[in-house]
């Protein structure tokens, strides 16, 4: 028989043979071939049923097998969604609960700052009134000194330069008006500062004369003088008059122009020639202390006249000293003052006076800050 589980093939009993002697005894059976071949037919026909039978059997028992095995896994699948369900859910739980306390501490916070920003609001307003009242008082005595002292500057500056017409101490002056204000305790004179710097930048702008030097190539010149050469040969006489009148009156009355007789006398007398330069030098010089223009240019013609007549002016010195006078009459001593000099000071006065009349009227009390307001609003 076969067995479908071992795949096993079990032995047919084999049929007993007697003994010779006995078989002679016994009649001779018919031949067995035929249904010893249909026995081993029918017992493999049985066989192959029962295998057959065995086999689906075994099928239907793998198939039940793998069907519990699906449901098994099909469960276990079931159960592993449901706790990654479960998991996802106590995340979202927590999750809510953060965000939950996150949105309260931003509410807190909210809170806070809406006290801080009402709390900044007050400070505010109470340093604007603070403010308002620092403005609104009287200058004090170490103001009214500061105030003098920069009037006094700009007073100073302002006359030196229209006297004079030198920017440079005139802009020292502005500078020190501007450092005095700089100290006062008052705003209102800021205003000030910004003309002044107006001022100061126009005065800035103008050409810088050096006067020290122009002083000093005078000096030279006239220390020059006693070694230019004077001009040699007789003077020449005057041509007889014409008229019959003229000859007769000539002999006590003889008219003749200042220069002519200037130049007459020095060109006889070197030392009255020097002496007429020196002058004129010397007046230059006081013209330009002056910074007058015309009395300067007017003093150096008269002096290149002067050396032009009365000194030889084929010598190099002569020449030299010539050119240097013309030189020195070309520059402008008193430019044009600027049109702003003079604004700072009389908008400082015009303060000064409009701050010395304002009365001492109480402030009125400041309004009381808004209350913070209560609803449940949350920002």
């Amino acid at each position: 028989m076969i067995d479908p589980d071992n795949e096993t093939t079990t032995s047919l009993p084999e049929p007993i043979v007697e003994p010779a002697v006995v078989q002679a005894s016994r009649p001779q059976a018919p031949k067995r071939g035929g249904s010893l071949r249909w026995s081993w037919l029918l017992w493999l026909v049985v066989l192959g049923a029962a295998g057959y039978f065995f086999w689906q059997l075994q099928a239907v028992e793998q198939g039940h097998d793998l069907a519990a095995h699906d449901e098994q896994a099909a469960a276990q699948k079931l159960r592993d969604q449901v706790d990654a369900l479960q998991r996802d859910s106590a995340a979202a739980r927590h999750d809510g609960e953060g965000l939950r306390a996150r949105l309260d501490d931003a509410a807190k916070v909210n809170e806070s700052l809406r006290g801080q920003l009402l709390g900044l609001s007050e400070r505010a307003r109470l340093a604007e009134d603070a403010i308002a009242n620092l403005a609104d008082k009287r200058l004090s005595g170490h103001d009214s000194l500061l105030l003098n002292e920069a009037e006094l500057l700009l007073v100073l500056g302002g006359e030196r330069f229209r006297l004079f017409h030198d920017p440079a101490p005139a802009l020292a002056a502005y500078r020190l008006a501007d450092a005095a204000l700089v100290e006062t305790n008052n705003a209102a004179f800021s205003t000030i500062r910004q003309s002044i710097n107006a001022e100061i930048t126009a005065l800035g702008t103008m050409p810088a004369l050096s006067s020290g030097a122009i002083e000093e190539q005078l000096g030279q010149l006239r220390s020059r003088l006693a070694q230019l050469p004077v001009a040699t040969g007789a003077v020449q006489q005057e041509a007889e008059p014409a008229s019959r009148w003229a000859q007769v009156f000539g002999q006590f009355v003889r008219v003749s122009r200042d220069d002519e007789t200037r130049a007459m006398l020095s060109r006889s007398d070197p030392l009255l020639a020097r002496a007429l330069v020196d002058a004129s030098l010397r007046d230059a010089q006081a013209a330009l202390l002056l910074r007058d223009t015309t009395l300067f240019r007017r003093a150096l013609v008269a002096a290149r006249a002067q050396l032009s007549q009365a000194f030889d002016v084929r010598s190099n010195d002569v020449r030299a000293a010539l050119v240097e006078l013309d030189a020195l009459g070309k520059p402008e001593l008193s430019p044009p003052a600027p049109e702003v000099l003079g604004a700072a000071l009389k908008e400082l006065r015009n303060l000064r006076a409009t701050q010395a009349l304002q009365p001492d009227l109480p402030r009125a009390p400041a309004p009381a800050a808004a209350a913070p307001a209560t609803t449940g609003d949350k920002t």
